[in-house]
């Protein structure tokens, strides 16, 4: 398929986001993923089960959701070619532009830095907490700061650069397999007791689908800001996640600050390592410098999306 599918799916998302409308009308299509994870989640991940077994049982909801959604992506998509034939592209750019997060993410980081440029901290929190895990109420301004342009460099890559990869080589079944797998893990793909059998799956395929895209969004990153390569390669490996460094470090590298460090989750602290050699505190202008590096690197991926149209 030729056709500029990918491009097409991006300017939808870099024009409209996922409409409010549509969040109330019809919700998004990652809460199915949602629904079908938290059920699997109530009835097999149970303490009476054994280690193996919950690991079993996770690695049997991860295929479930696999089938759901590359086996509704494949059937649409034929479907799509029998009754639209020359006109499929249209309809799987439009059925794949969901699963892309351009906007979407820029927005909500963007009214980060907007509150905290405003000097209201309450209210950058409260901006954060939307888009970050960790706990934030007694973040101070740069803690804030530095929790959104992380969230914007690692979101870049599983919001971004990932779902476009999937869809680049697998078309529909492929950017919706990795939202599934993706969604799965935000959800069950933790360390804690609760989801370490259980979640292991999830953790693992997401580990593996963002291989290649996670390493691309840092090389991108580092192309769109004019440097940061020696934090790259530096400190890519210093986060406890294989993928969500390389992106991170590229980001730190770029604006030269400190990113990653102690964190606390539900009034844990946990001493992750820092990425990055900055000294600098972060504030709305840092989000703002993010943010411009953010929208450069997208727009270098609309050129990668033209390539593969062009090479195809």
């Amino acid at each position: 398929m030729a056709e500029p599918v990918a491009l097409t799916a991006l300017a939808l998302d870099a024009a409209f986001g996922w409409p409010d409308a549509f969040y109330r009308r019809i919700g998004h299509p990652v809460g199915l993923f949602a629904r079908i994870v938290a059920g699997c989640e109530a009835r097999w991940n149970r303490a009476r089960y054994g280690f193996a077994t919950r690991r079993a049982l996770g690695i049997l909801t991860l295929l479930i959701l696999l089938f759901v959604a590359g086996g509704l992506g494949i059937a649409i998509q034929h479907l799509l070619l029998a009754t639209l034939r020359d006109w499929t592209w249209i309809g799987v750019a439009i059925l794949a532009w969901p699963a892309l997060a351009q906007r979407s993410l820029f927005d909500h980081v963007r009214a980060v830095g907007e509150r905290s440029d405003a000097g209201d901290l309450a209210g950058a929190r409260d901006a954060v907490a939307m888009i970050v895990g960790r706990d934030t109420a007694e973040l101070d301004e740069n803690g804030v700061a530095r929790a959104a342009i992380e969230s914007l460099a690692e979101s870049f890559c599983d919001g971004v650069a990932a779902p476009l990869f999937w869809l680049l080589l697998l078309g529909l079944p492929g950017i919706w397999a990795y939202k599934a797998v993706n969604t799965a893990d935000s959800l069950i793909g933790h360390r804690e007791a609760r989801w370490r059998a259980f979640g292991w799956a999830a953790a693992r395929f997401d580990d593996l689908a963002n291989w290649i895209p996670a390493r691309l969004a840092g090389v991108l990153i580092c192309v769109a800001g004019g440097g940061g390569w020696r934090i790259l390669w530096r400190d890519a490996r210093k986060h406890a996640s294989p993928n969500a460094g390389w992106p991170e470090a590229a980001m730190a590298g770029v604006l030269g600050l400190r990113l990653a460090g102690p964190i606390a989750y539900d009034g844990v602290m946990h001493d992750k390592s820092w990425i990055g050699d900055g000294t600098g505190e972060a504030g709305g202008e840092e989000i703002d410098r993010a943010l411009a590096v953010y929208r450069r690197a997208c727009l270098m991926l609309w050129l990668v999306a033209g390539g593969a149209v062009w090479l195809r």
